[in-house]
């Protein structure tokens, strides 16, 4: 998938889906045409994205521009650091040992759980009375 357009990557978590691409660059990071620091107010949530650059040491030598959309910030978060490591692989197959040990390669499988009927929420029930 190398080309120069760069390296493509999609990461899901919960109800996020994100659109990576990997271009040779200085470090830059893009979301939804914001840089990191606007998008993202919580310290730990960019260090989230940025984990499998820092494992594979490419923090510097790539830029990320990433569309994201659905769910909340964490969520995103976590699906742009899929992504990212998906796309890693791209640029080098020898990544795979470090950014699979890591747990980045893999999707969460964990999603909201359905309301059921009788109930108020998924596992919610209504209020007891013995009267």
């Amino acid at each position: 998938m190398a080309n120069e357009k760069g390296l493509y990557g999609t990461g899901r978590r919960k109800k996020s889906v994100a659109r990576v691409r990997l271009l040779p660059g200085k470090g830059e990071i893009t979301i939804n045409k914001k840089s990191i620091d606007e998008y993202f107010g919580l310290e730990t949530l960019k260090m989230i994205v940025k984990q499998p650059l820092v494992a594979t040491n490419t923090l510097n030598k790539f830029d990320v521009i990433v569309n994201v959309a659905g769910g909340g910030f964490t969520g995103q978060a976590g699906a742009i650091r899929h992504g990212v490591a998906r796309a890693l692989l791209d640029a080098d197959e020898s990544f795979r040992a470090i950014l699979k040990a890591e747990g980045f390669l893999t999707r969460d499988p964990r999603m909201k759980e359905r309301k059921k009927y009788g109930l108020k929420a998924a596992r919610r029930a209504p209020q007891f009375s013995k009267r």
